[in-house]
Parts: C-alpha cells; structure tokens; sequence
C-alpha cells in the first residue's frame, strides 16, 4: 500500500500520531498528538514493514528534488533579523546547519526563548535589532507557517551585527558588542564563540 496524495505545505496536518507515525518531511506535535508538514512536496502513505512491531503505516513528504534543506526541530539555523518588537523577533532562515536554504523560511524568536535565565526580564530591542545575523537552534514549527526558534544556549545568539556607523561589531561580552570605529557599545543576545 502506498499512495502518493495530494500537495501539501509545511503546517498542513498529514493525520494523527495515533494511527500514523512521522517520516522524512513530517513530524509528531507531542501537544496534541497530531503529524505536520515540515516542507511542500506529496503526501505518501507507506505500509509497515511485515516485521515491524508498530502497526502504523508511516506519512512523509517527498518534494522535488530542487528543495535543499529545511529547518526541523532541533536544527540549528543561520538567521538575519528582519523585525525586532516587544516580545518577539522575526528573522529569515538563511542556513540549516551548514547549507544554505532555497526558499523562504521564517523563524519567530519568542521573548521566552532568547535566554536561559532571567527570562522575564528579557528586552527584544536590547537583545536583537534588524540585519543581525542569528545562530538558533528550531524549538518548533510556530504559527502562521513560522518556525519557533531559541537561543537559550551560550553558544546560541548574535553571530554577527553592523554598528550604525556600518562596522562589523566585536563581540566583547555575552551582552555587549563594540564598534571598531567608534568604540559605541551596544547590547546584544552574543554567542559565545565556538572553536
């Protein structure tokens, strides 16, 4: 049994975890037991395995070949802010681990998501501002086709950001980068730098 279905996109409910279970291009929201999909290709339901213990057939999405990658949960992103406001950031996926993306993804940088401590006290603005480029890990696909990003780790945050004289900023804190023109210091979420 396998039948290739009609075209989905990413966020297009493909079934429920309980009578199927997640393959390539899809995955499992644990909240409320329901498959998702995480790119634009063809719905394909394939039959278990005769050995398999699990029942469930298994829905993917396979797309044409031209897609290159697509963010999943736990993949780290390469991001530039696009709009920074009171509780959360947007920015466009640029990268999915080291390869670059060939359609347009945005990800959603929640206020709860930017640190790991001091959560309520986050500032967005004091935290990002549009044009950074972002290092991010997917929590998960938000709403309104939006993945949901984090960057509470160390090594998670600004990995790059112009001063408004136009200089590429060094980071000198976890929470400040300087202009080399000016000596301005300005507040940013920083990642911490990995050798």
């Amino acid at each position: 049994m396998e039948e290739a279905d009609e075209m989905v996109t990413p966020g297009e409910v493909l079934g429920r975890a309980t009578d199927l279970k997640a393959g390539k291009g899809a995955y499992a929201a644990s909240h409320n037991n329901t498959i998702y999909a995480s790119l634009t290709g063809f719905r394909r339901i394939q039959a278990p395995p005769p050995a398999s213990h699990d029942k469930r057939p298994t829905v993917e999405v396979t797309g044409h070949k031209a897609h290159g990658p697509v963010p999943e949960p736990g993949s780290v992103v390469i991001a530039r802010v696009t709009k920074v406001m009171a509780r959360t950031a947007s920015a466009d996926i640029m990268c999915v681990g080291p390869k670059s993306v060939r359609e347009k993804f945005t990800g959603i940088i929640r206020q709860q998501d930017v640190r790991a401590t001091e959560i309520d006290k986050v500032d967005m603005h004091l935290s990002f501002r549009p044009g950074d480029i972002v290092r991010a890990v997917v929590l998960s696909l938000g709403d309104a086709r939006a993945y949901y990003l984090s960057t509470a780790k160390n090594e998670l945050g600004i990995v790059s950001a112009e001063s408004s004289a136009g200089a590429t900023m060094v980071p000198i804190s976890w929470t400040e980068m300087q202009c080399p023109l000016t000596g301005q210091i300005e507040l940013r979420k920083v990642a911490k730098v990995v050798n």
